[in-house]
């Protein structure tokens, strides 16, 4: 069975209303990645990505700059333990 790395994210920054949930969707996907990803009441982005170890690693740099318009300031990761409960990657 392959290695899976799940890791739960805190985006901060501008990262609300310049298309960052829909970003995250396409980026997730096209490193088969499963998850999800939702706007947070305190404007940051909340994400578990779900994967292989290297893929989940690329996902979590290119979470970093995101897409053309927001402005990352911080990203907090913290490991999980569990899977997620749904296939594929979706935005709530």
């Amino acid at each position: 069975m392959p290695e899976i790395r799940t890791v739960a994210v805190i985006i901060q920054g501008r990262v609300q209303g310049v298309g960052y949930r829909f970003w995250t969707r396409g980026e997730a996907d096209r490193l088969g990645l499963a998850g999800h990803v939702r706007n947070r009441p305190d404007g940051s982005v909340q994400a578990l990505f779900s994967g292989a170890p290297d893929a989940v690693a690329r996902m979590l740099e290119a979470c970093r700059q995101g897409p053309p318009g927001a402005r990352v300031t911080n990203i907090a990761v913290t490991e999980d333990t569990g899977l997620p409960q749904e296939a594929g990657f979706a935005i709530h």
